[in-house]
């Protein structure tokens, strides 16, 4: 399963969760600000450049997708790459 580490208040995560549902692909939303674990937060911040955490941040099998502005050309190109599609 796809998770997408997100928040609210990102307009790029709100791109990328209706850019997920309209390719159906399945996913899970896990909010930053409400259900991340100890662990979850320290992964997503070095995927980031270990500074801070940044979302959209999404992962598949172990395989990271930093945070970035929403695409849907160059993140259709990372999902492939994933595996995810």
């Amino acid at each position: 399963m796809l998770n997408v580490y997100y928040t609210d208040w990102c307009p790029h995560c709100r791109k990328t969760v209706s850019f997920l549902k309209e390719k159906k692909i399945e996913f899970k939303i896990i909010n930053m600000e409400k259900d991340v674990s100890p662990e979850q937060l320290k992964k997503v911040i070095e995927v980031n450049g270990g500074d801070d955490w940044v979302v959209p941040t999404l992962e598949f099998k172990g395989k990271w997708r930093e945070g970035k502005f929403f695409n849907p050309d160059q993140l259709l190109i990372e999902l492939k790459q994933m595996g995810v599609v």
